[in-house]
């Protein structure tokens, strides 16, 4: 039996689909040589592929050819849009035999059909591209009628194509729609770290803070002993309260006891309380800290201060959950967790033995580390506005905002005292403002001498130097606000045009920086 030409054709076109599936289930790479190969072999003029938006039930053009230039894809995907919705619905092929009487008869625009130049004799047919069962799109050619060979031939070979290109749709958009799950997924873990973890009372958005954050979120809900690990100024009490605030404990008290505030003599008094009489000036009975903390949390800060002695009685709090007041044999039952903080080096006092191991290991179950702020530098203005808003809220007055030259101070400054000093600095700005903006020279003299060098250049500048800085900060500033309008800053600073730009050459500045 011979074989027909057109069937060699067919086997080879399939075998080049086979082919370059292998290399790719990528619409792209398998349509196009299709619907070429298909020109070649049956003499389409034109062919589309529409993919259907399950949602929407809208029809997308994935890739066509054969569109004279002056045609959008878009309005042919609206000439044969009925057709295509009648595939997809009755789920199988639709032959309109004569397309252009039929696209007359339906008012098409003349114009249209002359750019396309539709062929008297020429058909629409359209597959439908069906995965099991269910029809995701269209695979549609337009060609001349051959009546040697008839539509059941095209419509055979069209049809399987359209199963395979249907297969590689379906895994494109199975695909497609994992990737959208991994970043909805990814978005709102993001959030997540963002919101949730944020405790009300601390601010930052560094990825040291959302550390912290996520330990608190971790730790808050049992009733693990904490330490709090962190230079002074750094915010540790704040982390205290946080857990406790997210504790089941919130509603019953928090006592905070600073181990560094009073002498050693009285520490123990503090603590575990006294009887009447117990030594001079102990009038009446007085409970402890953590009876007045009992169902809740204490908080000792500064744990590294407390003498060996009190080390000893502390530890049997936390083992035993009981201790006496001074002055008393009887044991006193507690119900309190404990969290420490300390900015001392528990470890190398360990070793000169002024720290007890057991009472370190009692502590330490669950650390957390507040990093300093020359570490999350990002967090500086967050902090700085947030301090501005309050203090600017105490002083009654109107919101105030922080000129280039301070933020650059504040950026560039190590802040030895952390977080507090950041506080004292916007603090005495926001007092010396007036109300204003804040100006570098509202700042104290510490940030703007950041090292010796700058201090030695200091001392020997002159007052014009300091005039000099001054009216440059003022420039930057008025730039800032008018989005780099030359007329519009200089009157506000009471200058001409031309003494505006021989400044803004003077200082060498930026406009481009500053322009809306």
């Amino acid at each position: 039996m011979g074989v027909s030409c057109r069937s060699v054709q067919e086997l080879s076109l399939m075998f080049a689909i086979s082919q370059t599936l292998e290399k790719s289930f990528d619409l792209t790479d398998i349509v196009k040589p299709v619907l070429r190969r298909l020109q070649d072999m049956i003499g389409l003029e034109r062919g589309t592929i529409a993919i259907l938006n399950r949602e929407t039930g809208a029809f997308m053009l994935s890739e066509a050819v054969g569109l004279p230039r002056g045609v959008r894809s878009n309005d042919y995907l609206g000439l044969i849009r009925p057709q295509l919705q009648e595939t997809v619905k009755k789920g199988n092929p639709v032959i309109v035999p004569r397309f252009a009487s039929w696209l007359r008869e339906q008012g098409t625009e003349p114009e249209l059909l002359e750019a396309l130049n539709i062929a008297p004799q020429a058909g629409l047919m359209s597959v439908p591209l069906k995965f099991e069962n269910e029809a995701i799109g269209t695979l549609s050619i337009e060609r001349p009628h051959d009546p040697e060979v008839g539509w059941e031939a095209d419509l055979r070979i069209l049809s399987m194509i359209a199963s395979i290109i249907a297969q590689a749709a379906r895994v494109r958009q199975q695909a497609a729609e994992r990737i959208q799950s991994l970043r909805e997924e990814n978005d709102r873990l993001q959030k997540e770290i963002a919101h949730s973890f944020r405790p009300r009372n601390m601010i930052g958005n560094s990825s040291l803070m959302q550390s912290v954050y996520y330990h608190i979120e971790q730790v808050a809900t049992s009733v693990t002993s904490v330490l709090i690990r962190g230079e002074s100024g750094t915010g540790k009490e704040l982390v205290a309260k946080a857990l406790h605030e997210k504790s089941p404990r919130k509603k019953q008290p928090f006592v905070k006891f600073n181990c560094a505030a009073l002498p050693d003599s009285i520490i123990e008094s503090e603590l575990f309380g006294h009887e009447k009489g117990a030594f001079t000036g102990a009038l009446a009975m007085r409970k402890g800290r953590f009876e007045l903390a009992h169902g809740g949390t204490i908080f000792l800060d500064e744990i590294g201060d407390i003498s060996i002695s009190t080390q000893i009685k502390l530890l049997r709090v936390l083992q035993e959950r009981e201790f006496e007041r001074v002055g008393s044999q009887k044991t006193q039952k507690v119900d309190v967790r404990i969290i420490a903080a300390t900015s001392r080096d528990l470890e190398a006092m360990m070793e000169e033995g002024t720290f007890r191991e057991d009472l370190y290991y009692r502590l330490n179950v669950f650390p957390i580390y507040m990093p300093p702020l020359r570490e999350r530098t990002c967090d500086i203005l967050m902090l700085a506005d947030h301090f501005i808003d309050k203090y600017t809220a105490r002083a009654g007055g109107k919101p105030v905002r922080i000129s280039s030259a301070a933020i650059d101070l504040l950026m560039s400054y190590h802040w030895p005292g952390n977080v507090r000093e950041l506080e004292n600095c916007v603090e005495r700005a926001v007092l010396l403002s007036k109300g204003q903006s804040i100006k570098a020279h509202h700042l104290p003299p510490t940030l703007q001498k950041k090292n010796a060098a700058e201090r030695r250049e200091s001392e020997s500048s002159t007052l014009e130097d300091a005039i000099q800085a001054v009216e440059r900060e003022m420039i930057v500033d008025t730039l800032k606000e008018t989005g780099s309008n030359m007329a519009e800053a200089a009157r506000r600073l009471g200058l001409t045009e031309r003494k505006m730009g021989l400044r803004v050459k003077k200082y060498g500045i930026d406009l481009k920086r500053y322009a809306k």
